[in-house]
């Protein structure tokens, strides 16, 4: 038996393979296409997943403006922000959100917050890319249409 046979082998920034995947979330709950989401941008999927290195895919997230909040989460979910002045507690619901900024915030903001809290989140959210409608600017890249399993 050799003992060179059980090495385990940890990817690195010249070994990793990125892809180009295109995600739908057209009628997908926002948790769950966001969990999803975030599992693709750190890597999770991936064989030669490696906590340490940045090995996620670039991730392409269509119709973001159809996504589903189910029960009253439209007008009963806070989103609490911090201005850093005293008293400067900020609330705001989903439909506010939706109403004075782009639609892709909120998937924005749910990835975001599901990602780890280290040197590596930076990067990972940048392997995201957000649209509103159906048109993305990555056409060259020849992405691939993932299914989001719910």
């Amino acid at each position: 038996m050799d003992s060179l046979s059980y090495r385990t082998i940890f990817a690195n920034v010249k070994t990793v393979q990125k892809n180009w995947l295109v995600v739908d979330a057209k009628g997908l709950p926002l948790g769950r296409l966001a969990s999803q989401i975030a599992r693709l941008i750190q890597g999770k999927h991936k064989v030669d997943y490696s906590p340490q290195v940045n090995c996620g895919d670039h991730v392409i997230v269509i119709n973001t403006d159809l996504i589903k909040l189910t029960g009253k989460k439209w007008t009963n979910k806070v989103y609490v922000r911090h201005t850093g002045y005293p008293g400067g507690q900020r609330f705001t619901t989903p439909r506010e959100v939706m109403k004075s900024k782009s639609s892709t915030i909120l998937v924005e903001m749910a990835v975001r917050r599901m990602l780890p809290k280290n040197r590596l989140r930076r990067p990972q959210f940048f392997n995201m890319h957000l649209f509103a409608g159906v048109e993305h600017k990555y056409q060259d890249k020849n992405p691939v249409a993932y299914q989001i399993e719910i």
